[in-house]
């Protein structure tokens, strides 16, 4: 689905009058996510699942056919976790 589809389908299921109305909405989630990530903390949509970040370990490893190795530097990094709801629905 692209972009302009989701944005669509957000404005047939909730009710915007334009489409506009329904990108705005969505461009005010994901800014809100990201802001409440960018803060490590989680956001939780009952039913929906949960936005969190988890500390990522420094790891190093070996490049494949190559003597080379790398090293990445420990980060933290975007998690979602679905919920009941959504894993009930996609398994039907």
């Amino acid at each position: 689905m692209t972009k302009a589809e989701f944005v669509e389908l957000v404005k047939e299921k909730g009710g915007y009058e334009s489409k506009a109305a329904a990108e705005r909405a969505i461009k005010a989630f994901t800014d809100a996510v990201t802001e409440a990530l960018s803060k490590k903390e989680s956001v939780t949509l009952v039913g929906f699942g949960t936005f969190s970040t988890v500390d990522v370990p420094e790891k190093s490893g070996k490049v494949p056919g190559t003597n080379k190795t790398y090293t990445k530097p420990a980060h933290t990094a975007p998690k979602f976790k679905f919920g009941k709801t959504v894993k009930d629905a996609v398994a039907k």
